[in-house]
């Protein structure tokens, strides 16, 4: 069982001809649901690590679905060539692949298609294959690079901020069950042509606590720089985990800096102790990514650096809850600076 935004996802089984049904949405739809912030999202038994775990199934729910046959896949990508691999990790391949347009049918639509080589599914012995839009515009992590010529401007930084507050919301808050990212950061960030933030790779992902709960015990799984320090600690997760990892994004797009960069002096290899002299106006423009040039805003960069303290409580229950985090980088943008 699967669940995406402008994604496709199926089962491969062994008769090829086989229809499955993928959610996609069209861009006013998708706009009302994941807020244009989430393009890989996997809901399935083994990706939560739990047999006994049970939600609603959203197959049987109405919804525009497209159906596609593993013998258009297998046409999409030159029958899975190695031309087209576009990289590999621990839960499958990717592969590049262009598909018929439903709306255009005279255009051809560029997508990734992950070959998800992992162990069969609880519901039968076959493999998964998901199927998203392909992202012209890689990651964030790419223009926030040292090495990147093109940065991001500040507008679209904040435009990135937003988009992920919006995805990270979502799964907090407005779905019938709730989902901790637990491995958000920049990397996984990915924009489309119109640089719009999408969220990938929910190999991680964990259902939440039930209600009443307040975390659920888990080994610890992710990024060391972004995690919470209760889920390092105790390994207690909780959707406060993820906000935590945005508060870290937030930083980062502000100077540019990853959580760790080991070429740095020693004072600033690790971003949150490098970027807590500076709360004031005057002395946040020392760490205010310099590849900007002094185009942006100051006060908005401020209070962007303002909510990313408020992410950032060692308390988690001081952090805001991600529809509170929406709201302040929804007024941050919508105020002239």
């Amino acid at each position: 069982m699967v669940f995406h935004c402008r994604c496709f996802s199926f089962s491969l089984q062994e008769n090829e001809e086989i229809e499955y049904e993928t959610i996609t949405q069209t861009n006013s739809t998708m706009t009302e649901t994941f807020h244009t912030a989430c393009s890989d999202f996997s809901l399935s038994v083994s990706n939560f690590h739990s047999k006994t775990t049970e939600f609603p199934n959203l197959a049987e729910k109405p919804s525009n679905l497209r159906v596609f046959t593993v013998a258009e896949l297998k046409a999409a990508t030159k029958n899975f060539c190695g031309e087209y691999k576009l990289g590999e990790g621990g839960f499958g391949s990717v592969y590049k692949g262009v598909v018929k347009s439903l709306e255009y049918p005279f255009h051809e639509v560029q997508v990734a298609v992950k070959y998800a080589d992992g162990e069969p599914h609880a519901s039968g012995d076959h493999k998964l294959l998901l199927v998203y839009e392909y992202m012209h515009n890689r990651s964030v992590r790419d223009y926030l690079s040292s090495q990147s010529k093109t940065p991001l401007s500040w507008n679209r930084r904040l435009k990135v901020a937003q988009g992920a507050a919006r995805g990270l919301t979502y799964l907090h808050e407005d779905m019938d069950f709730q989902i901790v990212f637990r491995d958000f950061k920049s990397s996984n960030i990915l924009l489309d042509d119109g640089w719009n933030a999408k969220l990938s790779d929910f190999g991680l992902a964990r259902l939440g606590p039930r209600q009443g709960l307040t975390h659920i015990t888990t080994m610890f799984a992710g990024t060391m720089t972004y995690a919470a320090p209760e889920y390092i600690e105790t390994g207690h997760l909780s959707t406060k985990c993820d906000v935590w990892s945005y508060g870290v994004f937030l930083f980062e797009l502000i100077t540019g800096r990853p959580p760790l960069d080991k070429n740095r002096p020693r004072n600033e290899k690790k971003l949150l102790e490098w970027v807590k002299p500076y709360p004031d106006i005057k002395r946040l423009r020392l760490i205010i990514d310099s590849r900007l040039e002094g185009n942006h805003s100051i006060k908005s960069a401020l209070k962007l650096s303002y909510i990313a303290s408020r992410c950032l409580s060692k308390d988690p229950k001081l952090r805001p809850n991600m529809s509170e985090v929406l709201e302040m980088v929804n007024q941050l943008i919508s105020v002239p600076s």
